[in-house]
């Protein structure tokens, strides 16, 4: 048969505004599919939608990876936040550091209080090195000036022990103490001795580590 006798041609220029898609098959037939049917061999997506869904997934992951590592660096931060102004503070002013502070008050306090005028020197100089600031200018002028000069010559001797003590207030680095001291004193007028007794408020200030008592007030 002649390609004049092969039946009317399909005109390619309708069939493509109609929205469907022409075919030769192998027999020479023509097929025609709709847009909607090649939607459907495709798995029904459209291939630059497919597209932009992976590409928002991919940035999902990576975002989630982003926040996942900004959580745990804020944790981290927080973390050490935490130890070096809570916990570390809490172990600073913990009752374990309160004792510590007011064994410094005691011990500070009686060798403040305490000496004999045979051995001035070294009771000055121990009870000096319990202190700090202007009080230690203060003790060391008072002690030169007075108390040295009377202590010779009268033969003064005093004994301080403190009965009773707590901590009222404590901070990193300073405390405020509250003691209760007896003070016995004998001198050559006096040999028989005087008893007294008084509280102060001890100001502790911490340095290097080691509470020094840089105030001393009468109660």
């Amino acid at each position: 048969m002649s390609a004049d006798n092969k039946g009317p041609q399909p005109d390619e220029s309708t069939a493509q505004e109609s929205g469907e898609a022409v075919e030769i098959t192998e027999s020479g037939e023509v097929a025609e599919h709709s847009s909607d049917e090649i939607v459907e061999d495709t798995g029904g997506k459209d291939p630059e939608r497919a597209g932009s869904t992976g590409a928002r997934r991919n940035l999902g992951a990576i975002l989630g990876v982003v926040l996942v590592a900004a959580a745990l660096v804020v944790s981290a931060g927080v973390a050490g936040w935490l130890y070096f102004y809570q916990y570390r503070v809490d172990q600073q002013t913990n009752a374990a550091a309160a004792n510590v502070a007011l064994e410094a008050a005691k011990s500070g306090t009686v060798a403040l209080l305490s000496y004999s005028p045979d051995t001035l020197e070294n009771d000055f100089t121990a009870a000096k090195s319990n202190l700090t600031g202007d009080f230690l200018s203060y003790y060391t002028q008072f002690t030169e000036q007075i108390v040295t000069p009377a202590a010779k010559e009268k033969q003064v001797k005093t004994v301080a022990a403190v009965i009773r003590g707590a901590v009222s207030e404590i901070q990193p680095d300073s405390a405020t103490v509250l003691l209760f001291i007896n003070q016995t004193t004998t001198s050559k007028e006096n040999p028989d001795g005087a008893f007294a007794a008084s509280s102060v408020k001890v100001g502790l200030k911490k340095i290097d580590d080691r509470w020094l008592i840089n105030t001393f007030d009468p109660v």
